[in-house]
């Protein structure tokens, strides 16, 4: 079973880049979600959002 959150280091991973940098992007879009209303983890983004910011997602968009 996927998980709907990923960490820091799943992002580095993900995204072939340092954890530092990997950080301030789950932040960026951590921010995002905390505007549209969403409640956040620090260290952790929704894996759903993720996925869409990064093109990984549907050719619709839609809120979470």
């Amino acid at each position: 079973m996927e998980k709907n959150f990923m960490r820091v280091e799943d992002v580095a991973k993900e995204l072939g880049v340092s954890k530092s940098y990997a950080y301030k992007i789950v932040q960026r879009l951590n921010g995002e979600l905390k505007e549209k209303g969403y409640l956040t983890i620090s260290g952790r983004v929704n894996r759903k959002y993720f996925m869409e910011k990064f093109c990984y997602g549907s050719d619709e968009r839609r809120d979470l």
